[in-house]
């Protein structure tokens, strides 16, 4: 039996075909659209048993605030446009309102048969939780056991057209943002920001939209980083990290998470690019952190209100001129989290450390792993790499006294996971030296047990 797939199509929904006006689904921004449209059967207030509870209409309308609260705004428009694609299906087959919801299994994969081999395979898997969530979001019950749609996806995934697949994401290197940051100029007032912004993001594993705005009116001082919320934290040691709080994350919509970084060697040190762009655009305590106002000559300023914020597009634009003044090729933004989240990982720091800088809240940075063979050789020929695993799986718990101590975390000098593998690769192969030697006779407890 042979199954014939309609020709692919880039629409949110099928071309030539346009959703039917409804009272219940008001045109609005994409980020309401799970709210504002509604299903024919409105909210029902009920107890355990099942029987309609004595309460105000209005609350049902408050917790539909309330779950809507639940997802990032970026999720809301993507989720929406699984909602619109939806209705569209349903309209062009004559699909009742009182079918749309609660959804059917066979409506449901009705509609992704549809798309399977037409969009991408994550497009798909979006879409489908759209509607998963306007379920939840309006009190409707979703039949739909996980079995079931897991299999679907997994043959939507399958029939994906070659030429949909996402190209895996290339990494940023110190070596690629070094070339980038020689086609820029300190004192030109954007080239300042976008430097500052870039060298910050990767050193700080962060989301380039973290440390940037969607649009310039969306900027506001409880919602992005500004130069008030930068601190510089030193430890018992003298070491310093400069810590940049973000009001708001993904991962974080309430409280935000900290960014941090220490100074670095070379022409990508954030630290002096983050210096060079307070001194040049020095933005205001409630402006956006890197704020500018671009200038022609001295003086002359081409922006009518003066200054702007960092915009995503801005930001990535400048790159990508960068990228081709100097013959590079053109990485994708979140090719920088990856490249930083790479860079440590080459350079020996533990996988758990790792996963604190880039405050991932699950192993879900482990792809990387897999995706890059160079982070792998060392643990698959562990014989020619035993001082890199040493300081990185599992990480040395050393008790040298703090006299000789590198940092406050890695130990001491000969433990620690950056000057240790560096003497541990020169001494040990010159002169077959032993690590915990350096240490003064007196102090022989150490241990590198796993704790």
């Amino acid at each position: 039996m042979s199954i014939v797939l309609a020709t692919a199509s880039h629409h949110h929904h099928p071309p030539n075909r346009s959703l039917l006006p409804s009272q219940l689904r008001p045109s609005c921004s994409a980020r309401d659209r799970l709210t504002l449209w509604k299903p024919i059967n409105e909210r029902v207030l009920r107890d355990s048993e099942g029987n309609e509870l004595a309460l105000p209409k209005e609350l049902g309308d408050r917790i539909e605030k309330v779950l809507a609260a639940a997802f990032a705004e970026s999720t809301l428009e993507t989720y929406a446009a699984g909602l619109l694609a939806f209705h569209v299906f349903c309209d062009s087959r004559g699909v009742e309102e009182s079918q749309r919801a609660p959804c059917s299994v066979d409506l449901l994969q009705s509609w992704i048969a549809t798309m399977a081999g037409n969009y991408a395979g994550t497009s798909i898997k979006n879409y489908l939780h759209g509607v998963r969530a306007w379920h939840i979001m309006h009190g409707i019950e979703w039949n739909i056991d996980k079995p079931t749609l897991d299999t679907i996806i997994r043959g939507a995934e399958r029939l994906q057209p070659d030429r949909l697949k996402r190209k895996k994401r290339q990494p940023f290197t110190i070596e690629y943002i070094t070339k980038i940051l020689d086609d820029f100029d300190p004192q030109n007032q954007l080239d300042a920001a976008c430097g500052g912004c870039l060298t910050t993001s990767f050193y700080c594993a962060a989301r380039v939209g973290e440390l940037t705005v969607p649009t310039l009116k969306d900027f506001t001082p409880d919602r992005f980083v500004t130069p008030s919320q930068i601190r510089t934290a030193t430890d018992r040691n003298g070491f310093q990290t400069t810590v940049i709080h973000v009001p708001r994350t993904k991962s974080s919509p309430v409280e935000g998470e900290d960014l941090y970084f220490s100074q670095q060697l070379g022409q990508a040190d954030p630290d002096w690019w983050l210096r060079n762009h307070l001194e040049i655009n020095k933005p205001e305590s409630t402006e956006h952190l890197f704020a500018y106002g671009q200038t022609i000559g001295r003086h002359e300023n081409i922006f009518p209100d003066g200054r702007r914020a960092l915009t995503k597009s801005a930001f990535i634009q400048r790159i990508y001129k960068a990228a081709r003044n100097k013959n590079l090729p053109l990485l994708q933004g979140h090719g920088i989290r990856i490249g930083a989240t790479l860079e440590y990982l080459l350079r020996g720091v533990p996988f758990d450390a790792v996963r604190v800088i880039g405050r991932w809240q699950s192993d879900a940075f482990l792809l990387y792993l897999r995706k890059h063979a160079e982070i792998m050789a060392p643990y698959l020929q562990p014989e020619l790499h035993q001082a890199f695993i040493q300081y990185t799986m599992p990480p040395v718990r050393c008790k040298c006294p703090p006299t000789y101590w590198g940092s406050a975390v890695a130990g001491c000098v000969a433990h620690s996971f950056l000057l240790g593998i560096a003497a541990d690769r020169v001494l040990r192969r010159i002169l077959s030296w032993d690590p915990r030697a350096y240490c003064p006779p007196t102090q022989s407890h150490h241990s590198t047990d796993v704790k």
